[in-house]
């Protein structure tokens, strides 16, 4: 029984510029024919963004990537969590997924249900599933992929209605990456790792400089690596990418940026292991020829060991995804300037995955007291053909300009968006026979049929058209107010078809059954703060900010059905959230102290009636209170540090209770997480570093399983690093995860029979040249 474990988890957290310039055409007779106004020699220019951190102090930025945010971060009214590339180095981050862990409460906590699993960066933030509000330089990055951060300059996550920013989006927030770019300066580097799970990863960065006098430069970032995976048999994690970059006229005022990425992956995915042994399970059995004694057994089986792998060597997740960008950028003059940038992207993902759920008629125990005997059916294939493809062009003025003593800073853009979504739907997936629950066979078993499309699938696309406009008044050398309104039409059409079975007179038929829908509304939302200085380098600021989420506008699908929220005869999902902070720097700048408290109100939630089962009203709520502070920066000399806290308390006001257990809470939500790094660099040359991370209980969602956890406990996890300097050329890292070995749930299905296995002590090293 080596495979049997009985060990406890750890306890208790994204053209028209003529457009635009008409509208801001006062703004333009003041600043934009280079004719100084009255008093333009006291108007700052506009500051360039700078992305990243600095030399010596590589965890805190300045600023947010977007355009859309002109101020610095410690004036701007919003709780904003930048994640430097410096930082995601440090920690030896692939993914996305593991740079979020630098941000409180934000994680892939659920594993999906009915026995899909979710593939790709399926995030999770304060309360709310934020998959769909993920962007790559201001642009919607749609479609089922792990997004690897071998081209990414820093993340910025948003947290707070993203609606007047972004568009239609989640109620709580949304994710940027910011890209690397071609720079006026000659660079090169490279790394290679190697580490536990078969892990093996090189990545390269070469900046070169073609004309200086032009300011041209080309830039190119490539990855490729073949991972398995340190708490996973069989899983796998195989991945190319190309990134290229040339830039036009940096030193000038008219700059032509054209990217390109290029990444292909061929996954083996990971559908869980079965919650059995955990605590919180009971038996689902309810009927047996002895399901006392069967029910006494099962109560008492040790967990299987998550290791296992309970698919089919045939499963795979192979994704290609292609994204190619032109950005122009022009300063009229020092006060006013010009930004379109055009994109086109597709993600393209073929999955296959055996799935299992632990239930009671799945769950074989022929001697209960030997579980060696005992077997689990294998119940069902997933397959995902999925094409999503993004077409937009946006378009953003800045400008600077007084009215009377107010000095302005006005951002104004105009987008248009196309995306859509195809996916197609397969046949004769076959039943897979069934597997030792303590010693699972991922050889393919008789039985196993291969896929057919079935001529079943869906198309859905939403054109959008936006029209924003955002303004920093400073009142005084104190006082300043933000204000913002967007204003986004759109218009969703869904096309699907289903198999219809029919039996008469003895004779099955198939057919299938078409549905067409379409929904459109012009959404306008906006946020107000107001914000005061104590000092020049700390603020207190209130704001109130809305967001809404139309039927389709997460998943470009639509439904008749009255219990779904993507009938187009609902109202958007609205919600309003209120903030009220402070930042503060201290060491000259170079270390920031955050703190929030928020308010958020999700409406328009669809509810059951409760005494007729056949009518719905969109009369539920949802609310999250919370609190997040946050330090960043460096600490004293060759100290840096990058710490987060987050509590909430979230509760269904109105409407059923959403959690397997009763209690009225949000799941996938920890009450409590923390988050640390830290790192020294001694006077010889070594930097060593670790950090902590504390994640709260997760309740899962509600639905009609009996018997499994219907919780993850918190757990905490402890890293560390060493880094040494060979020489200037040669840097060597070690990076050791999970120090304490400790078992944990990373995340769990909504029927609470299968889990993720968190991530097992396990090494890497890692080796960069510079040149």
């Amino acid at each position: 029984m080596a495979h049997i474990k009985s060990r406890k988890l750890a306890p208790s957290r994204l053209q028209m510029s003529t457009v635009l310039a008409t509208l801001l055409l006062p703004v333009a007779a003041q600043a934009g024919d280079g004719t100084p106004a009255a008093d333009d020699t006291t108007a700052p220019p506009i500051q360039e963004v700078v992305v990243g951190g600095t030399k010596g102090n590589e965890f805190k930025a300045d600023r947010a990537g977007s355009m859309k945010y002109t101020e610095v971060l410690v004036n701007t009214p919003q709780t904003i969590t930048v994640i430097t590339k410096e930082l995601i180095e440090q920690q030896g981050a692939q993914t996305l997924t593991e740079a979020l862990r630098n941000t409180p409460g934000v994680g892939a906590f659920f594993l999906g249900e009915n026995g899909n699993t979710n593939t790709g960066d399926a995030i999770f933030m304060r309360g709310f599933d934020s998959s769909s509000s993920i962007y790559v330089d201001g642009v919607r990055d749609m479609g089922s992929i792990s997004r690897d951060v071998f081209n990414v300059e820093q993340i910025d996550v948003l947290k707070g209605p993203a609606g007047t920013d972004s568009g239609r989006g989640n109620p709580t927030g949304s994710v940027n990456m910011m890209s690397k770019q071609a720079q006026l300066r000659d660079a090169q580097s490279a790394s290679v790792k190697f580490g536990s799970g078969r892990q093996k990863r090189a990545t390269a960065d070469l900046n070169r400089v073609l004309n200086e006098e032009s300011g041209t430069a080309f830039r190119l970032n490539l990855v490729a690596q073949d991972n398995g995976n340190p708490a996973r048999d069989v899983v796998e994690n195989k991945r190319w990418g190309v990134a290229p970059t040339l830039a036009f006229g940096l030193n000038g005022k008219t700059r032509l940026h054209l990217s390109y990425l290029h990444v292909k992956q061929n996954n083996i995915p990971d559908g869980g292991v079965p919650t059995i042994g955990l605590p919180g399970y009971t038996s689902p059995s309810s009927t047996d020829k002895d399901p006392a004694k069967r029910r006494e057994f099962l109560n008492n089986a040790p967990m299987v060991d998550p290791r296992g792998f309970y698919g089919v060597l045939t499963d795979h997740d192979d994704v290609t995804a292609d994204m190619a960008t032109v950005r122009i950028e022009h300063d009229f003059s020092p006060t006013l300037k010009l930004q379109n940038t055009a994109r086109y992207g597709k993600t393209k993902q073929d999955y296959l995955l055996t799935a299992f759920m632990g239930s009671a008629a799945n769950l074989d125990t022929p001697n209960p007291a030997d579980p060696a005997t005992w077997t689990l059916n294998r119940t069902n294939r997933t397959v995902k053909d999925q094409d999503n493809k993004i077409l937009t062009n946006q378009t953003v003025l800045t400008a600077e300009f007084d009215t009377g003593t107010l000095k302005h800073t006005m951002v104004a853009g105009l987008e248009f968006i196309n995306e859509k979504q195809t996916t197609v739907g397969y046949a004769n997936l076959g039943t897979l026979a069934k597997t030792q629950l303590y010693y699972p066979n991922p050889a393919i078993l008789p039985g196993d049929l291969n896929p057919v499309r079935s001529g079943a699938g869906s198309s859905g696309s939403t054109d959008t058209q936006a029209l924003y406009v955002f303004d920093t008044i400073k009142l005084d050398e104190r006082w300043m107010v933000h204000a913002g309104v967007r204003a986004d039409h759109y218009n969703t059409d869904y096309f699907g078809t289903t198999l219809v079975t029919t039996t008469k007179d003895g004779k099955t038929t198939t057919s299938l059954n078409p549905t067409s829908l379409t929904s459109k509304d012009t959404l306008v939302n906006g946020k107000l703060s107001l914000l005061f200085k104590p000092t020049p380098d700390s603020s207190v600021y209130a704001t109130v900010a809305t967001s809404q989420q139309p039927p389709g506008g997460n998943a470009f699908s639509l439904s008749a059905s009255a219990n779904s929220a993507q009938n187009p005869s609902y109202d958007p999902q609205k919600t309003t959230t209120k903030e009220i902070g402070t930042k503060w720097e201290f060491m000259k700048g170079k270390l920031a102290v955050n703190g929030a408290i928020y308010d958020t109100t999700v409406r328009n939630e669809i509810e059951q009636d409760p005494t007729d089962s056949t009518k719905y009203y969109q009369t539920g709520k949802k609310n999250v209170k919370g609190v997040e502070i946050s330090v960043t920066g460096e600490v004293a000399k060759n100290w840096l540090v990058s710490a987060g806290y987050t509590h909430m308390k979230t509760e269904v006001e109105n409407g059923k209770v959403v959690t397997a257990s009763g209690i009225n809470q949000l799941s996938y939500t920890p009450k409590d997480a923390f988050t640390s790094w830290t790192s020294y660099t001694l006077p010889f040359g070594l930097k060593i570093g670790g950090g902590a991370r504390y994640q709260g209980k997760l309740l899962r969602g509600s639905d009609g399983a009996v018997g499994t956890p219907a919780y993850a406990e918190g757990y905490w996890v402890a890293d560390a690093m060493a880094e040494y300097a060979i020489n200037k050329n040669i840097d060597v890292r070690l990076n050791v995860y999970n120090l304490a070995d400790k078992d944990y749930v990373a995340a769990i299905n909504k029927s609470g029979y299968r889990y993720t296995p968190g991530q097992p002590r396990s090494a890497s090293v890692t080796a960069t040249f510079r040149f």
